[in-house]
């Protein structure tokens, strides 16, 4: 059940002869370096959905002695690597998947049934061992004089699922007894969602070297398809790259590298449409949770972030599992960052990409968000109402927005009314890709409004204070703003002026079209 099976092998062969596959064989070269020494003990925690456990299939298939991969394994990336065959298919591999364990009522139970079935792995194979005179699992190993590479998925498995909570400690000290100073372990692989550090009481776990979504310079490559993966297989399938990133780009790495969501991309390719494939929909709902209570306004900053708009966060560390619940603003952004829901580096924190944009503005509209329902309900009317020209009710419902979303000492600046359409219109982002300040023309406009469509008609917003809105249309037309739109879509344009009156606290539209000219 554990030791040197055929599971990992048959599941890395069915990825081989998948539609989509990205060789990230080259991991290995790093951890081969690792194997009996003192860094031979590694924990890779990225949220769900990025590969973890496709990893731990290849690795199975490499070091597993039970196993022929050199024929697999040729054809890949590491077999250019001087010590390739030095390490091929030559250790007994453990792998231990917590999350592949029957639930048991009990955690005396659960534990025992691992040790049991470990037990019985060994003793079938080294039959030529006394190994029963030995209690203790490590002392049976020991007997073996062999070295052992152990493969450990969803490590934090209990932690997640609020299991056996009385009896966590007890399972940090299962792992510290299996595996902490002892000789017959060449190597120790082990991934989860969260992080292990401040579960160790002491010294129990801390011959791991942790490797987080955080903070990890050496492994960042291997979770997730980098954008040059994603435009080879967009190429190879005949997908739109520039979708496709739309959709599921966005997380970024220590040293600011972009991946994309791997799960979604390979479902993407394969039914040859971009949408939301998520479904970690208790984690969302755990988010949601976070919402409701909304410590030190976070509400406000998702919205933001909902938006489009990144926001500045610091003292952001890695959300780990048997952490209470998270109650500081804080604590919400390192468990959001930690699930995979936000994307943080150098101090901005921003929804990664379309999948998950999705995903905030349907919950968000759930009746329990009062005024955010709302503003998710005017966004649609107020795309729908310049679309169709109508200014009067374009200022009317940018008037109720502002109302509910800028404070009184903002109300009349400029910026406050930036913040305020950029709400009111994040409908608008499911049909354009929208851009601040672009440079257009002889400016920069402040809102350009690039339809995703072809049916979709391009806009262009200007935005004034106490002026009046003839004088954005005005401002739009002198700049010249509308040729980069003009030469990019080929098609007829709206231009649309905003302006709010200070002394009348009124804020009122112009609409106009301008025409393509084939000429």
């Amino acid at each position: 059940m554990y030791l040197n099976t055929q599971q990992g092998f048959e599941s890395f062969k069915e990825r081989l002869r998948s539609k989509v596959f990205v060789d990230k064989s080259m991991i290995i070269e790093i951890l081969n370096e690792r194997i009996g020494t003192d860094d031979k003990y590694i924990c890779i925690t990225r949220p769900r959905r990025f590969g973890k456990s496709q990893i731990t299939y290849l690795l199975e298939s490499y070091y597993s002695k039970e196993v022929n991969g050199k024929e697999i394994f040729d054809k890949l990336k590491i077999s250019s690597t001087a010590n390739y065959e030095e390490y091929l298919n030559k250790y007994n591999v453990i792998k231990l998947d917590f999350s592949d364990v029957e639930v048991e009522d009990t955690y005396e139970q659960y534990i025992g049934r691992i040790k049991r079935n470990l037990i019985k792995d060994l003793e079938r194979k080294y039959t030529e061992v006394d190994l029963e005179q030995y209690d203790l699992i490590s002392n049976k190993l020991l007997a073996t004089e062999e070295k052992f590479i152990f493969i450990i998925d969803e490590w934090d498995f209990i932690f997640n699922k609020g299991l056996y909570i009385q009896n966590q400690k007890n399972f940090l000290e299962f792992l510290r007894n299996l595996l902490k100073g002892k000789t017959y372990v060449a190597l120790c692989y082990m991934t989860g969602i969260l992080p292990i550090k401040k579960h160790s009481t002491g010294s129990a776990l801390n011959m791991f070297e942790e490797y987080t979504l955080l903070d990890d310079s050496i492994f960042e490559e291997y979770f997730g398809f980098t954008e040059e993966e994603v435009q080879k297989l967009c190429l190879e399938h005949d997908m739109p790259y520039e979708e496709v990133k739309r959709w599921y780009n966005g997380y970024l790495t220590e040293n600011g590298i972009r991946v994309f969501n791997p799960r979604s991309v390979n479902i993407a390719i394969t039914k040859k449409k971009c949408k939301s494939y998520w479904v970690n929909t208790g984690a969302m709902d755990e988010v949601l949770l976070y919402l409701r209570i909304d410590p030190d306004e976070v509400r406000d900053d998702v919205l933001r972030m909902v938006a489009g708009e990144e926001v500045e966060a610091y003292d952001i560390e890695e959300f780990r599992a048997g952490q209470e619940f998270p109650t500081t603003k804080e604590e919400v952004y390192s468990a959001m960052i930690t699930l995979g829901f936000l994307t943080y580096f150098d101090g901005m924190m921003s929804i990664p990409n379309k999948e998950l944009m999705k995903e905030f503005e349907k919950a968000l509209k759930a009746p329990c968000f009062g005024e955010i329902a709302i503003l998710a309900k005017k966004s649609q009317e107020v795309l729908r109402a310049t679309l169709n020209c109508d200014a009067d009710k374009v200022a009317q419902i940018i008037q109720e927005v502002h109302n509910l979303r800028v404070d009184l000492y903002d109300y009349s600046k400029e910026n406050g009314l930036t913040y305020v359409v950029d709400f009111a219109y994040m409908a608008a982002r499911d049909r354009y890709r929208i851009e601040k300040e672009e440079h257009c023309g002889k400016g920069r406009a402040d809102f350009t409004f690039h339809p995703i469509s072809k049916r979709d008609i391009p806009m262009i917003i200007e935005l004034k204070c106490n002026d009046d809105s003839q004088t954005a249309i005005d401002q739009i037309v002198e700049r010249e703003y509308s040729s980069k739109l003009f030469n990019l879509h080929k098609r007829d344009i709206l231009i649309i002026g905003i302006n709010y009156d200070g002394k009348t606290k009124v804020h009122t539209c112009e609409i106009k079209k301008l025409y393509y000219n084939l000429d």
